[in-house]
């Protein structure tokens, strides 16, 4: 399967069963949200998480979205994103999905202060594309005995953002990725996955008219093999399938549910039709 290359050269002692990746994984390197990531793609063949961003929510809506989320197919909450995301106001969010679902919670940091004992696990990223030495290295450096500390699982990512790249882009001094430009998207990818990246994120920006191209995103997923996660612009369930058609393991959806207006019902709706159009092209693409 997909992953069986990927999984053998990373862990320790690869056992063969029945000619599937079954493999016996080091515990101290993938933890057990990454691995529930690995399976949850072997078996659906892609994932939907959604991009919540504590300034936008109060801690309450937070467990009502939590409820409403597990019961219409989300696969895991990928928490953060802007520079509020932080302090009090993110750990009451990320209690309030805890004491609502079972569902995983990754911090999704937009500054080094995105970090919450409370999490289950942290995208530990670099802005592969920035043109900042505090994206690339400084970030990260700072961050490192926190994240230890809490005891977060780490999972290793790399961030490369795709035009328009809208507010991310613009703070990060990210060298966008023109959309025409497939093979540029590919060999940053690539070469994300060749420094030690478990995932990578392709990001448009929050609120980008669509998302990355799909034949930018065909030509990533050819070239490497962690799963590949695509996010902002994904604004429907036509977006969704044709995201996940063109290659992509992992959809961040935010803007098309924050469009509910506090509506669950509204949000409930919008959410199913997303998750079953990845499911459906998850499965046939398998």
């Amino acid at each position: 399967m997909y992953f069986c290359g990927f999984v053998r050269r990373l862990l320790f002692k690869p056992v063969l069963i029945n000619n599937s990746c079954d493999f016996m994984r080091d515990e101290g390197h993938f933890g057990k949200v990454y691995r529930k990531i690995l399976d949850g793609i072997d078996k659906s063949g892609a994932l939907t998480f959604m991009q919540l961003d504590p300034p936008k929510y109060v801690p309450e809506q937070c467990g009502r979205i939590a409820k409403a989320a597990e019961s219409n197919g989300l696969d895991a909450f990928a928490v953060g994103g802007s520079v509020g995301a932080q302090g009090a106001l993110l750990d009451e969010c990320i209690k309030a999905i805890k004491e609502n679902s079972s569902l995983p919670v990754i911090l999704f940091p937009g500054n080094i202060a995105t970090i919450s004992r409370y999490a289950d696990a942290i995208y530990f990223m670099q802005m592969l594309n920035s043109l900042d030495p505090y994206y690339l290295s400084g970030a990260q450096i700072t961050a490192s005995y926190p994240v230890k500390q809490l005891g977060l699982e780490v999972i290793p990512t790399s961030y490369i953002i795709v035009e328009p790249g809208r507010a991310v882009g613009w703070v990060g001094r990210a060298q966008l990725i023109p959309r025409s430009f497939d093979y540029l998207g590919g060999i940053t990818a690539l070469a994300g996955q060749y420094i030690g990246a478990h995932l990578i994120i392709l990001e448009s920006g929050g609120g980008a008219p669509e998302p990355a191209p799909q034949k930018m995103i065909s030509y990533v997923k050819n070239l490497i093999d962690v799963p590949l996660v695509v996010a902002g612009g994904i604004k429907n369930e036509k977006h969704a399938y044709n995201t996940v058609k063109a290659g992509a393991d992992i959809i961040h959806v935010g803007s098309a549910l924050e469009a509910s207006n506090g509506s669950i019902e509204k949000f409930s709706s919008t959410l199913k039709k997303i998750t079953s159009s990845v499911k459906k092209a998850g499965k046939e693409r398998k």
